[in-house]
């Protein structure tokens, strides 16, 4: 986050994945833990906080392509469509949209440094944007290098990796295809930027456990700082890191 002027002691920490994945539990459970030591925790919502142009997407997604609106639940699912049109003239509006959505989140992460919160938590990203690109396109792959140089990093950035059947049963939404095709881009895009932190499928309270412990022991890590009493950098080439993978993974779409 060079350049932008951070207070040494506020930590940002982001959580992405497919719909479904389990962020608001493993968020809410990073909070608790932080409160619980007095810690100042400011929970910043991509959607309601960061995302601009939202008339454009609801008008896409529901008038011109028949999309249902609201949140889906297992006794109410729904049929969202949205990210999930990858027509080309939806890409181009999807291109526009993202480049005004990495500015704001320049903006926002720029406001949470000077919060003086202890810890600002990103409930998505940027990337949960970049991820509904077809980055098998080497003109994508370019512009998603070309977003990233205009949006900062957070000191720690998780990718919730998801079996996406038992995403779809906890929040039904899109099509299940379409959750095994958002899940490789996740993993294709986490490949492309670096610097994240992907935490294998596995029940919620293992994952808790592994975002906790991983989340506790960095952030006092950058806390101290590195020689001198000087707050560590934030790792600007940092490849994946990969948590709790287990034995065997979901078979890739």
């Amino acid at each position: 986050m060079h350049g932008l002027g951070r207070n040494s002691r506020t930590r940002i920490v982001s959580f992405s994945g497919i719909d479904g994945a389990g962020k608001s539990t493993q968020i809410e459970a990073l909070r608790a833990r932080l409160e619980e030591d007095n810690r100042r925790v400011l929970l910043v919502r991509f959607w309601d906080d960061i995302a601009r142009l939202t008339w454009l997407r609801e008008t896409t997604g529901h008038t011109v392509f028949r999309g249902d609106k609201g949140i889906g639940a297992p006794d109410a699912p729904i049929n969202r469509r949205d990210k999930n049109v990858r027509s080309w003239p939806m890409t181009a509006i999807r291109l526009l949209i993202y480049f005004i959505d990495a500015i704001s989140v320049r903006i926002a992460v720029r406001k949470a440094l000077h919060s003086g919160a202890d810890l600002v938590i990103f409930d998505r990203y940027i990337y949960d944007e970049l991820a509904n690109l077809s980055l098998r396109n080497p003109a994508m792959r370019a512009y998603v290098r070309l977003i990233m140089k205009l949006t900062p990093r957070p000191d720690i950035s998780y990718f919730l990796d998801a079996d996406p059947v038992q995403a779809r049963a906890r929040k039904p939404e899109y099509p299940l295809e379409f959750l095994h095709t958002n899940r490789q881009s996740y993993l294709a895009l986490t490949e492309l930027i670096g610097g994240i932190t992907v935490i294998a499928p596995m029940p919620i309270q293992h994952v808790k456990r592994e975002v906790l412990d991983h989340a506790l022991k960095q952030l006092s890590l950058k806390a101290h700082g590195g020689e001198n009493g000087e707050p560590a950098a934030p790792r600007e080439d940092a490849g994946t890191e990969k948590m709790g993978v287990p034995n065997t993974r979901p078979a890739a779409s």
